[in-house]
């Protein structure tokens, strides 16, 4: 099977606290993850067209069943719960596949 992507980004709300993204957020999710496939987290922080503040992380599964298996475990609770520490901007989500 090919590796499988969540990509997750962020974007308005009022704040958006980048160190804790990287140095807490990225860590935990990596901890709680990694047992279920998770095999790299990373953020990105462009600007939109009207230079507004975006977050993008980047996290890399084995597979496909992997993502879906550690979106479904009982960690997934502590990752969600961390992100009102950091932001309170809008989270989308897309699963990805390589073609």
């Amino acid at each position: 099977m090919a590796h499988a992507t969540l990509i997750v980004t962020c974007s308005g709300g009022t704040y958006f606290d980048r160190d804790h993204y990287v140095d807490v957020h990225l860590p935990l999710a990596l901890a709680c993850w990694q047992r279920h496939g998770l095999e790299s987290a990373s953020a990105y922080f462009p600007r939109d067209a009207d230079a507004t503040d975006v977050s993008v992380g980047i996290y890399r599964f084995r597979d496909e069943d992997a993502l879906h298996a550690a979106l479904a475990s009982a960690e997934t609770e502590a990752v969600m719960a961390d992100v009102p520490r950091f932001t309170d901007a809008t989270v989308s989500r897309i699963v990805g596949t390589p073609l």
